[in-house]
């Protein structure tokens, strides 16, 4: 005859895992919860970009800006006119820090900058996204 302690023994070895069911369940869950986080995810890394767009585009205001300061009104506008937003993004390149060597690399993919085509007065870049649409910041 087994004693007390012997089946109280021998009914936690039979219940010692998990049922099948039971793990099933659990793998369910987390199935379904991984398959509602996947579109915030999505969404949180799209609001990123634009978010990095845009402080972008006012770091190459405030270079501009900067420039302006350094140079003096007079200087900045003629070394400004004509030239493309390569050209411009080159001449405020040292006003930057942490720059990429040119504006399509420091722009995060899908969104472009236009520099305004003269410095008197000073205006904002024109930050636009994938489908040419302005961004107003």
């Amino acid at each position: 005859m087994k004693t007390a302690l012997q089946q109280l023994f021998a009914a936690r070895r039979l219940k010692a895992g998990f049922s099948l069911v039971e793990l099933l369940a659990t793998v369910a869950i987390i199935g379904i919860i991984t398959f509602m986080a996947i579109p915030q995810v999505s969404q949180m890394r799209s609001d990123a970009e634009r978010n990095l767009a845009i402080s972008r585009a006012e770091s190459l205001n405030l270079a501009v800006a900067s420039m302006i300061q350094t140079r003096g009104r007079t200087q900045a506008s003629l070394d400004w006119a004509g030239g493309n937003d390569n050209s411009h993004y080159t001449l405020i390149l040292p006003y930057l820090s942490f720059a990429d060597a040119t504006l399509s690399l420091y722009m995060p993919s899908g969104y472009s900058v236009n520099f305004p085509s003269q410095l008197d007065p000073l205006q904002k870049v024109v930050l636009r996204d994938a489908t040419s649409t302005q961004i107003y910041y």
